[in-house]
This record gives structure tokens, C-alpha cells and sequence, in this order.
């Protein structure tokens, strides 16, 4: 693995690690970011379904549903791993990503990792012309930007509870 293989990000959610796990998985559609630049235009909403084997995936317009991976890792509260496949990866092509929720003084520190970028050609669309660290600094910021999402939606959590206290 080179230094450039993965990209890693923290931010901190002003929630417990059990919460912020649950926000993660459970409130994907909501934090993940709707424009064009974090979403397929055809892309209607977001799921992960819980435990090992499960999927990652979106509904589309059409009523497809389109699989982006597999949860390789399911340890709540602490830790999430699933696998990232682009739409235009190849079917030996894929990522990984790790996430993990580390209870802090004001919160939990969510640190996510995405890597196997050494497996996905230079040449990739995906990379978007970029290879090196110019690539590694614009994936790390576009994960940066979802994670804000994650950390602003935390906020509105807690203030109005818990999810599973929302539904009770």
C-alpha cells in the first residue's frame, strides 16, 4: 500500500458512539448531500442494510436499485467497514472504507478511511484526470464535506433526541 492508496478523515459528532454509529447507518439519506457532485442524478435515496453481507445500495428514479458494496464489518458501536465499487468500476475493481466511532470528552471521533485506491487505474474516470496526491487531497475533501453533513445532522439529532428515541 502507498501513501496515496487511502484517504482518511475525522470529524466529531456531539453524540455518544452508539448514536453516532446509528446516524451513520441508520440516517444515510438524510446527511449524505443531494447535488450532483455526492449523488448520481437518478439516485433517489440511500440505504445500508444492517450486519455483515449486507448492502450499501440506492434506489433509483427508475426503481432500480443500484448496489455500491457489501458491509465486510458490522461492530456496533465502534466500527463499520464496507466495500466501495463506483458505477463505471470493473467487476475485479473495488474500495474499501472503515469507519470508526471513538467515544471523545465532547462526543464520539468518527474517523473514516477509504482505501484500495492503488487497485483503480490512474486512468480511471473516477480519478477525474487526478492521480497522486492530488487525488488523494481531492477524495479527502469530498469525504471531508460528507462528514461535515454527518456532524451538522448529529447536532439536529440530539437536539431533538436519538433515533430510536425519535420513534418511540
Amino acid at each position: 500500500m502507498t501513501v496515496t492508496d487511502s484517504v482518511i478523515v475525522t470529524t466529531t459528532v456531539a453524540v455518544d458512539p452508539a448514536t453516532a454509529f446509528q446516524i451513520f447507518t441508520e440516517d444515510i439519506d438524510v446527511w449524505w448531500r443531494r447535488d450532483a457532485r455526492f449523488r448520481a442524478s437518478e439516485d433517489r435515496s440511500l440505504h445500508f442494510e444492517a450486519g455483515v453481507g449486507g448492502r450499501l445500495f440506492s434506489y433509483q428514479e427508475s426503481g432500480a436499485v443500484h448496489e455500491i458494496g457489501r458491509v465486510r464489518a458490522w461492530e456496533p458501536p465502534k466500527r463499520l467497514v464496507f466495500e466501495w465499487r463506483a458505477r463505471n468500476f470493473e467487476p475485479d475493481q473495488g474500495t474499501e472504507v472503515e469507519v470508526r466511532f471513538e467515544h471523545v470528552p465532547r462526543g464520539t471521533r468518527v474517523t473514516l478511511e477509504h482505501r484500495g485506491w492503488d487497485g483503480i487505474p490512474a486512468d480511471h474516470p473516477v480519478r477525474h484526470g487526478m492521480v497522486g496526491e492530488s487525488f488523494s487531497n481531492f477524495f479527502g475533501s469530498w469525504w471531508g464535506d460528507l462528514l461535515v453533513s454527518l456532524r451538522v445532522h448529529a447536532v439536529h439529532t440530539a437536539e431533538r433526541g436519538a433515533p430510536d428515541e425519535r420513534d418511540a
